[in-house]
């Protein structure tokens, strides 16, 4: 196969994957897209093995039927809940694949210039960081690991010297060809421990960005690679998966008004959590309000406020995945929406455990995408809303993140659920969220009914 013939059907598979992506963002499409990929990144691989003259190669199809059959058997084990740590875990091994690669031509016996020694060592050190880093975030979300951010004595000082000994070791290893073998192997182990160091502080509402980002520094390690390797298929692909992964870290920063720098960093993960403040701090009164405009007394009952409710939210969160009660909640909507009632659904940006982790749950169970809102269009309307259902949140509905200082989730923009006429809160117990921040919603108030126990067992009672 020509040079020539390889990059053209190198851009058009590219394409393919581009346009895959972009079906993917539309629930109409979002199936084919998947398939377009998938197709697109199938026949990648056995472009490449043609290219490469291995494509009758015994063990290289004994290796991709070992890999197809693992992948069938993990996608039918791996139930909605756990889709997050299956997230991590792929993004982990993608980050590994760059760092075998990048190995692999650096310590082989062919010369090598500078610019493939270069690339080589930065897909090395980017591909460790990004399989130590996922595999971390994997154990946290499995709670293999503590949920709540680690910080060891001296934490940030031994963050430092792991990220200089990865980059230092990667400049010495280009300026010193001689010893590039050692530098080669203190490239990987400053970068195995840089994304270890990194990855274990977060916590809380950090994880959902922590996911994409590494998400997007496994395309980019990918990217690296083919560099180092001289495939310009490997470059393509790679930097689709890195740039849509960095473009969607940015977004989920802006929407928890979180800078990057503070996240890699892990500023406010080891701050002390105030006491949650007085009610009267967190849901102001409207002052041109009269006593008449104000709900009537409301009985504490909650199968009576949804009969008198008519335009109703429902905000899922990750205790609706924990207890799979999506199902329970699609049944709650069918008996509301025909009855009539307007219902909508809240989708905080960051909600579970990996971006998109409601919207997957409730595409499960074929609730119409286009009653799903965003947070940005739900909240001017809240005032007006008789009946808010929260499932499972507790820190994306948390009013605290308006004024606990110092706190993970202090500047993320909430849901104002508070605004609501009358509330229904369905969680496990009144503990604090994943953030580790009080709720003052748990606080006692005439419009908030609080359902404590199991979300599906709450949301069965409901029904009839």
């Amino acid at each position: 196969m020509s040079e020539t013939m390889y990059y053209v059907l190198s851009a058009l598979l590219s394409l393919g994957v581009l346009l895959g992506i972009r079906w993917m963002s539309k629930v109409e499409t979002a199936v084919n897209g998947n398939r377009l990929s998938a197709l697109c990144m199938l026949a990648a691989v056995i472009l490449v093995l043609v290219r490469e003259g291995i494509f009758d190669d015994t063990y290289v199809w004994i290796g991709l039927a070992g890999g197809l059959a693992l992948g069938i058997v993990l996608a039918r084990a791996v139930r909605m809940i756990t889709m997050p740590q299956m997230v991590g875990l792929l993004n982990g091994l993608g980050g590994a694949a760059s760092a075998i690669a990048a190995w692999l031509t650096l310590t082989g016996s062919g010369a090598l210039n500078v610019f493939e020694v270069t690339t080589g060592e930065l897909a090395l050190c980017v591909g460790a960081l990004t399989f130590t880093g996922s595999i971390v975030a994997a154990g946290k979300l499995q709670r293999l690991l503590p949920q709540k951010p680690i910080r060891w004595p001296g934490h940030s000082m031994f963050t430092a010297l792991s990220a200089a000994v990865m980059v230092g070791s990667l400049v010495l290893a280009v300026a010193l060809p001689a010893h590039q073998l050692l530098f080669t192997w203190l490239t990987l182990l400053g970068g195995l421990t840089f994304g270890l160091l990194f990855a274990l502080p977060v916590g809380g509402a950090d994880m959902p960005i922590t996911i994409s980002l590494l998400n997007s520094t496994s395309g980019v390690a990918a990217a690296i690679a083919g560099m180092a390797i001289g495939d310009v298929l490997l470059v393509s692909v790679g930097g689709i998966v890195g740039a849509s992964g960095l473009l969607l870290t940015q977004i989920m920063c802006r929407a928890m008004n979180r800078k990057l720098s503070a996240i890699l960093l892990g500023k406010g993960a080891d701050k002390t959590i105030p006491t949650p403040v007085e009610t009267s701090e967190v849901a102001p009164s409207d002052p041109k309000k009269t006593e008449d405009d104000m709900p009537p007394p409301v009985p504490k009952d909650a199968a009576q406020w949804l009969s008198d409710a008519q335009d109703i939210v429902i905000i899922p969160g990750y205790g609706m995945a924990l207890s799979q009660a999506q199902e329970a909640v699609k049944q709650l909507y069918d008996q509301l929406s025909g009855q009539g009632k307007r219902v909508r659904f809240a989708i905080h940006p960051v909600a579970g455990r990996m971006p998109g982790h409601m919207n997957v749950l409730l595409a499960e169970v074929d609730i119409p995408y286009d009653m799903l809102f965003e947070m940005d269009d739900i909240n001017p309307t809240m005032e007006s809303v008789d009946l808010a259902i929260v499932i499972g949140a507790n820190d994306v509905i948390n009013p605290a993140a308006n004024t606990a200082e110092g706190t993970p989730i202090y500047g993320m923009p909430v849901l104002e659920v508070e605004k609501a006429r009358r509330v229904i809160i369905m969680n496990y117990d009144d503990k604090p969220g994943y953030a580790g921040v009080p709720n003052p919603l748990y606080q006692e108030r005439p419009n908030v009914l609080l359902l404590f126990g199991d979300a599906k067992e709450s949301l069965t009672k409901l029904l009839p």
